[in-house]
């Protein structure tokens, strides 16, 4: 594929598209197609094409390709609309759905056409004509019904904005299996992505075999979690990927027209390989493989038995892997052991290097030039910019904001955009109670979705190297695919057609049409997130408890859909009244609510909020904010490895410090804490010393009480339990001195930071 000429291609792409509701002479006005994304053209003609079962597949020339085509989309109509279809002989080429090559399509693109008569779909090379068959799909499946579809009269020219369309799934933080690995992909091509980016080594897990060096796999491959065996969490975790399984998933992937870009990571984030073979390390002595998320200071050392071990590594590598690229990290590798080696600095002399960040550049030149003599490229994470050595024809991945991507474009670097926190899909979704675990703050649909692809200060020639778009799933805090799924959908709809589409946007229009694809995920069973169109009720919590009345205020984050409510204990349905304005209540009450699509359907399942006195006292952990000095926040499970969605716990590494809300304090006398204990598994590197510790009068601490702010005067202190001796989870219990008027409170846990985290499960303040 010819990047460069897509590009230039894709810049002229019409930007006015025919989806507004088409009304037809005498006839009732038509919704748009729900095509997720956005195709560059469409234009709505009179009349539909009714497809069954008798409805053949017509293959206009007899490819392997044209008939991985057909089957692809034979086999997804058939699982998720119960559509039988078969392929047919060009004798039945009317009332048919064809297939057919056209040169003088645009690479990559396709042109659909229904007319009264039939379906056809031309394209110039295979991913072209695969895309056009994922259109069709969703042409045939506009609701949840099964059977027949009769699929409206049109014409559709389309073509991609980018060519690198990509999400990055980390295996190594925690590990999915084969099975799972192919249902994202599935998921990817029927979005149009096309760059399946597989992060595969990292300080905590090696999970690539490689056959010249057994180690990196029975030793890199597995850890052993913080307080193993305790709390029902296994004494080792991990796994790999043998190379017949990569070639297998390797193969799904091109079947779908997904290339698969391999990530290692180097010199840093580099404590598994050392941990399997110490002699690459800097110190010369094994590390476990590591439990800490965050940064840890493992490097490869600079000799030349180790660029050899890297080649030879390599050499495998690109046998399983046909992509171009290939990612070599490059990214959060702290100097400290280069720095204090001797060998190392003997190293740099000898080089006539004088900083660690070039000898960096210097060693991400040398994989550059291997994988040049090899046919591939190297592309890496921006900090590959900070050396002195770059290959000129290195690809760069932003992540830290997009300055790294302004700077390369303007150096004649190719780039992919893939910022943090806005491409990050292990940021959450939404803030409310039942989120899953995460980082905060929230990355929401409507924020994926205006993302910009190119950054406004590149001038036409330095925005020609934008390649395209990347999100990235980071695992440390999602341990299963099911929270993987969580953490992708419906993001993923937002990011494919940042990707694919135009540059003008359709939030409405993307809002209108996203309805039956949640539809199509059910089909499938995809667990997707309903984050989006979840129920917040909002009231005036001081206002209620001072006179048992609140107004009570609805809302999701994408204000779609239609919210229904009951205050009668039922879940709401259709049938419940309906929400269009602030209502009032008298507590006690229960206030359920949900969203629903035009067509019935529901957009978010229920939430609820009791309203009564002792409920609005009683909040729970993840609503307390961080007390003023330091934002960082994560919302984290029981244990780093927990396969549950819930309970999950809100933490700053940093300070150990939230604020309970200002409340009218008269008459409250007690509080009660729900507490948890919690691993300190977090490799902070050189922000170590940004964590606060709060001095401890009692061995393990305790949960000191502020009045106000956390210097104002000492309300209680709860001595915490001895670790060794007490569950994770654990109450707490002490009388308040008498209050008057409506005042906050500043709940800090002292603990020593070189032992557990706390958190606050639930803080309830009682008469």
């Amino acid at each position: 594929m010819n990047r460069r000429s897509i590009l230039s291609r894709c810049s002229c792409l019409l930007l006015a598209f025919a989806l507004l509701p088409l009304r037809v002479a005498g006839a009732a006005e038509v919704a748009p197609p729900s095509l997720i994304p956005l195709p560059a053209q469409l234009q709505r003609q009179s009349g539909s094409f009714t497809v069954d079962a008798s409805t053949p597949i017509v293959l206009a020339e007899r490819s392997a390709a044209t008939k991985q085509t057909a089957g692809y989309l034979i086999d997804l109509l058939a699982r998720t609309r119960g559509l039988h279809l078969r392929v047919g002989d060009n004798a039945r080429a009317a009332a048919a759905i064809v297939l057919q090559r056209d040169p003088q399509i645009a690479a990559g693109g396709y042109v659909l056409t229904v007319t009264p008569q039939g379906i056809h779909i031309a394209a110039s090379d295979e991913a072209g004509l695969f895309h056009g068959a994922v259109t069709l799909y969703q042409l045939l499946t506009p609701d949840a019904k099964h059977g027949a579809v009769a699929v409206p009269a049109l014409t559709i020219r389309d073509r991609p904005r980018f060519a690198w369309r990509g999400l990055m799934l980390d295996s190594v933080r925690h590990f999915q299996s084969v099975d799972e690995v192919k249902r994202l992909l599935d998921q990817m091509a029927q979005h149009k992505l096309n760059v399946f980016h597989w992060h595969l080594t990292d300080d905590q897990g090696w999970r690539i075999e490689i056959r010249r060096y057994p180690e990196l796999t029975r030793v890199g491959a597995w850890r052993t979690p913080p307080d193993a065996g305790k709390g029902g969490e296994p004494k080792r975790y991990g796994g790999f990927y043998t190379q017949a399984q990569i070639r297998e998933v390797v193969a799904y992937a091109a079947a779908r027209h997904i290339t698969i870009v391999p990530e290692l990571d180097m010199p840093g984030h580099a404590q598994a390989a050392v941990a399997a073979y110490p002699q690459l390390g800097v110190t010369g002595k094994r590390p476990d493989v590591s439990v800490d998320w965050g940064v840890n200071p493992y490097l490869y050392n600079v000799d030349d038995a180790t660029f050899d071990f890297i080649d030879n590594v390599l050499d495998e590598v690109l046998a399983l892997f046909p992509s171009k690229y290939i990612h070599v990290g490059g990214d959060e590798a702290i100097k400290d052991q280069w720095q204090a080696s001797p060998a190392v600095q003997a190293k740099m002399r000898a080089l006539g290097i004088t900083s660690e960040d070039a000898l960096q550049g210097w060693f991400i030149d040398r994989i550059g030039q291997y994988l040049d003599r090899h046919g591939r490229k190297l592309i890496g994470w921006d900090e590959i910019l900070e050396g002195e050595h770059l290959p000129a024809d290195a690809t760069v991945m932003s992540w830290r904001g997009t300055d790294g991507a302004i700077k390369a474009a303007m150096m004649g670097h190719d780039v992919v955009m893939s910022p943090a926190p806005a491409l990050y899909f292990d940021h959450v979704q939404g803030d409310l109670a039942d989120e899953y675990a995460g980082r905060m703050g929230v990355e929401s649909l409507r924020s994926v979705y205006g993302f910009q692809v190119v950054p406004a200060v590149l001038g036409p020639k330095q925005a020609a190297h934008v390649l395209g778009v990347q999100a990235n799933v980071w695992a440390e805090h999602i341990p299963t695919f099911a929270h993987a799924e969580h953490a992708v959908f419906p993001r993923l709809d937002a990011l494919s057609e940042v990707a694919w589409s135009p540059a003008s946007s359709d939030w409405p229009g993307f809002l209108a049409r996203l309805p039956a694809q949640l539809a199509r995920y059910r089909a499938q069973h995809v667990g997707y997130a309903d984050s989006a169109f979840a129920v917040d009720v909002a009231i005036d919590r001081t206002l209620a408890l001072a006179t048992g009345k609140a107004t009570v205020t609805l809302s999701n984050q994408t204000d779609f859909g239609t919210i229904r409510y009951t205050l009668d204990d039922s879940a709401p349905t259709q049938a419940s009244p309906r929400y269009d304005a602030p209502f009032n209540v008298t507590l006690p009450t229960t206030v359920r609510a949900a969203s629903f699509a035009a067509d019935g359907s529901v957009l978010a399942t229920s939430r609820q909020r009791v309203l009564d006195r002792a409920s609005l006292l009683d909040l729970d952990g993840n609503a307390l904010p961080n007390c003023p000095g330091s934002d960082f926040r994560l919302r984290v499970q029981p244990l780093p490895d927990a396969a549950s969605a819930s309970p999950v716990y809100s933490i700053n590494v940093f300070n150990s410090c939230q604020l309970y809300p200002a409340t009218p304090l008269e008459g409250l006398r007690r509080i009660h804490v729900d507490a948890v204990r919690l691993e300190r598994n977090y490799a902070l590197a050189h922000e170590q010393k940004l964590v606060a510790s709060h001095p401890n009068e009692t061995p393990f601490g305790e949960l000191v009480v502020h009045l106000d702010t956390c210097a104002g005067p000492v309300l209680a202190s709860m001595a915490l339990p001895d670790p060794a001796h007490s569950a994770r989870n654990f109450t707490l219990d002490a009388a308040l001195p008498a209050q008057q008027g409506e005042r906050a409170l500043c709940l800090i846990y002292t603990a020593p930071i070189d032992g557990p985290l706390y958190a606050l499960g639930r803080v309830a303040l009682q008469p």
